[in-house]
């Protein structure tokens, strides 16, 4: 028997959400990664996860791209906002009042961030509980608004360009590498939207023969109503590099002259 009733007040932020997106113009890049070095880096520390180092590099290529790092609002008098930082808004898998939802967390100016400091901030928000957490108090507060002012409350806060950044990210980030998810495409309310899969063992070709590496799939979504494909081309092949080059960062203090001798012996 099918039965009908109304959608759980816990999935209202993402109808609201949807609804504010549906002005955007999306355009959809996918590339694959190599992630080597980023697992040498990962088994060598074991203390972060993949979507720490994509945060990571995410923030420094997007602050070398200021047009991508942007805003746009209006459709007659269109009005363009430049973000000073990069503040990256991730999705999260969780549950509220027994629903499985979709919530998002902003981490506020990844382009300085540390590895240390982006994956303490994941922790909090992967174990912290939806229910009581102050950051997520204005998402419950759109739970128990009347039907008639959700649609304008979110466009209350969206609507502020200056505010937007800090309050829904410059960059978003999903992830749905848990699973057997190669890549998925989604416009995740900012003008460039990173989407990541699973890293998988995965056929390579390196100096002319086949070896097998770590490979993620790397999607990128981007509002062409703020930027172009070859921007868009341009950060997607920068945050490839960045991962593919990944060294971890740089050392702190004064070089041990062992360190300094192995180094210049080839």
């Amino acid at each position: 028997m099918t039965v009908l009733g109304p959608v759980a007040r816990e999935r209202r932020h993402t109808l609201r959400f949807l609804g504010f997106a549906r002005s955007f113009a999306p355009v959809f890049l996918d590339t694959e990664v190599d992630m080597s070095a980023v697992r040498e880096h990962r088994a060598r520390t074991g203390r972060y996860s993949w979507i720490t180092y994509v945060l990571h590099e995410a923030g420094r290529v997007l602050a070398e791209h200021p047009e991508a790092n942007a805003a746009i609002r209006g459709g007659i008098r269109p009005r363009l906002a430049r973000h000073d930082g990069v503040h990256a808004k991730v999705a999260l898998d969780k549950r509220l009042a027994g629903h499985r939802v979709v919530l998002s967390a902003v981490l506020p100016d990844v382009h300085t961030a540390g590895l240390d400091e982006i994956q303490r901030q994941l922790e909090h928000y992967r174990d912290g509980n939806p229910a009581t957490m102050p950051e997520f108090a204005r998402t419950r507060a759109l739970h128990r608004l009347p039907w008639p002012f959700g649609p304008l409350a979110f466009g209350l806060v969206a609507r502020s360009l200056r505010a937007r950044g800090r309050t829904m990210g410059t960059v978003a980030v999903s992830s749905l590498g848990h699973a057997a998810v190669d890549g998925f495409h989604s416009a995740g309310g900012t003008t460039v939207t990173l989407g990541v899969g699973r890293v998988a063992e995965r056929p390579v070709v390196r100096d002319g023969r086949v070896a097998v590496a770590p490979v993620m799939r790397l999607n990128l979504a981007f509002d062409h109503r703020v930027i172009d494909g070859a921007e868009a081309a341009d950060v997607l092949t920068a945050l490839r590099d960045r991962l593919e080059g990944f060294a971890g960062p740089p050392a702190t203090g004064p070089v041990p002259a062992s360190a300094v001798a192995e180094g210049s012996a080839g």
